[in-house]
């Protein structure tokens, strides 16, 4: 791609805002940053597309937006007129441009003689995904870039079953998109009346799902009221439906005020992403001031939870993600067995990344376990799955990233308002049974063995960047490995090949979809796995370590993280 030529035809273009005009001329001496603005394209992948904010076809602006909605348009056309008729739901959270470009994407879509639902102010994530079903539309978008620092927006797609689109129908999408060279040349129709606002009884309707989804009525009935629980949204989407569905549980909760605005800029954190205890530290010195119980923290699209809370002396620990999901999945298990509703047929379906502790909660229930690729949308495909064959009956689905979903009332995509409803339940029954959540997590270990699970992320940069990490990553499946210090090595598991490779030379396929990640299989069921970031340049690497006990956990883990960085030398 010659990118000075489109730099210019870029700047020189009369369809040009005057604000984008600004931008390109501001940068016109700056020729590693015009490479990086047109060198590429943004590109749509099967997560949509994210990137900085700026002016560029590398670039989040109103015309990258307007040009991938044109090619979605082109296939919700081929699908018929009643699939136009039905249209798309669309919404957006609280970061740059975020209305602007949901407003733009609508507008595309009536030009299209599609009908549009926009939501007339910022909505999360799973309320985005339930809207879709709720009202039949043939798909869903969602302004977003969910955690990314504040410079980065992005645009999600979504199938006709609330779940992210399918790779299949997202390969089409992009076919469409390609095609359209002149990023200036897709229009759009201003006052339309097939843009129609999304009706109030969606809210609702959703608030009515997720409330079937409870768990301890009575124990949050009994302890509800007095729980001191401190939320934040951070400046995002998730303020209005998390107070909403634990004030209608009658469930105590205290915001903390400076993080309720509806801030683009997250000026209070350093990153609006909850899995960081410093994203969380203005909740936990008020729960410190207050004598509260709980912190939890959500963001900006409100598909991710954060949790913490006080350990045996008192003090405030950040849960990591794969810890929140244990307890979420021990909890719901426990319940559902408590009350004899536990399906026989049932499953939990979690990323291969996430801490293999699942594995031993579910084998002592008796509840399968299913593992997929990173990334949400394959926990919703395998909804789907369960849905047409009846096979299975899908309980709880998480990701170590902070990312949970239980049932299939509600959203097809990671949703934090129902895991904020349940990890406020469940700290309402432990209260209940004179027991601390963090008391459980110990019970927890010491009934299945101490797990540490860490990740590890290297930063990239520039043009290349995802063609490097991919290049590290195909680097390794050749690579032998024996063992990583005190662990040796059972097997590599090459996701691109669906192959497992075990130590004596065999070989398995995998039943999984194709996905560049390597995975070693570890002695007692530990694992290091290493995949490029799907949302942001870096590559990231998975360190899960089974030992006696915390301290063992920690010295192991240093060992392996030293041999296994020497190794990737």
């Amino acid at each position: 791609m010659d990118y000075r030529s489109e730099y210019e035809k870029w700047l020189n273009n009369p369809a040009l805002s005057e604000e984008g005009r600004r931008e390109l001329s501001s940068v016109s001496g700056d020729e590693k940053a015009i490479e990086y603005r047109f060198g590429a394209e943004l590109e749509f992948g099967t997560a949509g597309m994210r990137g900085i904010i700026g002016y560029g076809t590398n670039m989040m602006n109103v015309y990258t937006v307007r040009r991938a909605t044109q090619g979605l348009s082109e296939y919700i056309k081929s699908l018929g007129a009643a699939a136009m008729k039905r249209g798309v739901v669309i919404s957006y959270d609280t970061r740059r441009k975020s209305d602007e470009f949901a407003r733009a994407a609508a507008g595309v879509l009536a030009a299209n003689g599609i009908t549009a639902f926009l939501f007339g102010d910022v909505h999360p994530v799973p309320m985005l995904s339930y809207a879709v079903r709720r009202l039949g539309t043939a798909a869903g978008i969602m302004i977003t870039a969910s955690h990314n620092p504040k410079e980065y927006n992005g645009y999600k797609v979504y199938g006709e079953d609330g779940a992210q689109m399918s790779p299949e129908a997202t390969d089409i999408v992009v076919g469409y998109i390609e095609k359209i060279s002149d990023y200036f040349s897709v229009k759009e129709e201003g006052k339309s009346p097939l843009v129609k606002k999304v009706p109030g009884s969606v809210d609702k309707s959703y608030y009515k799902k997720l409330a079937k989804l409870t768990l301890s009525p009575e124990a949050v009935k009994k302890a509800g009221k007095t729980l001191k629980l401190v939320y934040t949204p951070v400046h995002g989407s998730g303020y209005v439906p998390v107070t909403t569905i634990l004030k209608k549980l009658k469930i105590n909760v205290t915001v903390v005020p400076e993080q309720v605005k509806k801030d683009t800029e997250f000026s209070t954190v350093e990153v609006p992403n909850p899995e960081f205890k410093e994203t969380l530290s203005m909740g936990i010195a008020l729960a410190q001031k207050i004598d509260a119980d709980v912190v939890f923290g959500t963001d900006p699209d409100s598909d991710r939870l954060g949790v913490a809370l006080k350990d045996d002396k008192g003090e405030f620990v950040a849960l990591s993600g794969n810890q929140v999901g244990i307890l979420l999945l021990d909890y719901i298990l426990t319940r559902l067995k408590e009350e004899g509703k536990l399906p026989a047929n049932g499953v939990v379906v979690k990323s291969f990344v996430t801490t293999g502790m699942a594995k031993a909660i579910c084998d002592d229930f008796g509840v399968e376990l299913v593992d997929v690729p990173v990334g949400f949308k394959f926990i919703g495909e395998k909804i789907k799955e369960y849905e047409e064959t009846k096979a299975h009956t899908f309980i709880f689905g998480f990701e170590e990233s902070c990312g949970y979903l239980r049932g299939t009332e509600g959203s097809r995509d990671k949703d934090a308002v129902v895991a904020s409803m349940l990890c406020a339940e469940m700290v309402c029954y432990y209260t209940y049974k004179k027991q601390s959540v963090y008391g459980r997590l110990m019970d927890i270990y010491a009934r299945y063995g101490y797990v540490l699970d860490r990740n590890i992320s290297i930063k990239y940069s520039g043009l290349d960047a995802m063609k490097e990490m991919n290049a590290v990553v195909d680097s390794l499946k050749t690579k032998k490995a024996e063992k990583f210090d005190i662990y040796n090595v059972v097997a590599m598991r090459d996701y691109s090949a669906s192959v497992r490779r075990l130590a004596d030379g065999s070989e398995e396929t995998l039943d999984i979809p194709k996905t560049n990640a390597v995975y070693y299989e570890l002695e007692n069921g530990s694992f290091i796995c290493v995949r490029p970031s799907g949302t942001e340049p870096k590559l990231k690497i998975y360190y899960s370590v089974r030992a006696k006990d915390e301290a063992a956990a920690e010295k192991a883990f240093d060992k392996m993280k030293a041999a296994f960085e020497a190794f990737l030398k």
